[in-house]
């Protein structure tokens, strides 16, 4: 059984270096390219989904919708405010440089970089867990029964799924990035066990970032 998670494409507001959250943006050229060099790559790699699932924003939508295309599957898709990425609160649409004018770079980089610190009318990653992972482990209830899932949503909503699925410390989730469209791959047996993870790179270099020793998460044979 297979679940992979995929973070959306760039976005207009990832371009503006602007803080995104719930604000509802479109995918780039860039992003739309990067769908669908994650969908052909899936392709190639023989990926069959029975269920898929998404958040209610409209660029991880299209980024799962961009793969599906390529893909020529077009499962149930469940949409979910669960899997929203992480709120901004009053953040949200600011460039993050004139941020750290206004508020501080210090004080901007604890509620970007802390665990449990939220930023003014928005949420901390602690708060995204919370919400996030009682859907999620409605999800990892149907992969168990057998069937390939593949979830489209954004950086902070994955971060949480990945904390659960390798029981991460928050030191450790947060210095782990996940790559605009790069596929992380988790195979399980029938127990719900981990037997392989990897991240399928769409370009020549990775942008993402695994701060942990992934073998010692894996079961062994």
């Amino acid at each position: 059984m297979k679940l992979v998670l995929v973070r959306h494409g760039q976005s207009v507001y990832n371009l503006e270096n602007r803080f995104t959250g719930w604000k509802d943006v479109d995918l780039t050229d860039l992003g739309i390219n990067e769908a669908i060099k994650a969908g052909q790559l899936l392709k190639k790699k023989n990926f069959d989904f029975d269920f898929a699932y998404t958040s209610k924003l409209k660029r991880a939508q299209e980024t799962l919708s961009y793969i599906l295309d390529e893909l020529r599957q077009y499962p149930e898709i469940d949409y979910s405010i669960a899997l929203n990425e992480r709120d901004y609160g009053d953040l949200i649409g600011q460039n993050k440089a004139e941020a750290a004018k206004k508020f501080g770079s210090k004080q901007v980089q604890i509620w970007r970089r802390s665990y449990d610190v939220p930023p003014p009318g928005g949420e901390s990653l602690k708060m995204t867990c919370e919400r996030t992972l009682p859907h999620f482990n409605k999800i990892f209830d149907v992969l168990r029964k057998g069937n390939n899932i593949i979830i489209a949503a954004h950086g902070n909503s994955i971060r949480a799924i990945v904390m659960s699925l390798f029981n991460l410390t928050p030191e450790e989730i947060l210095k782990t990035e996940i790559g605009w469209c790069e596929p992380w791959v988790f195979t399980y047996n029938s127990n719900g066990e981990l037997l392989k993870f990897e991240i399928l790179d769409i370009n020549d270099k990775s942008n993402s970032n695994i701060p942990f020793d992934v073998n010692s998460k894996i079961k062994k044979s």
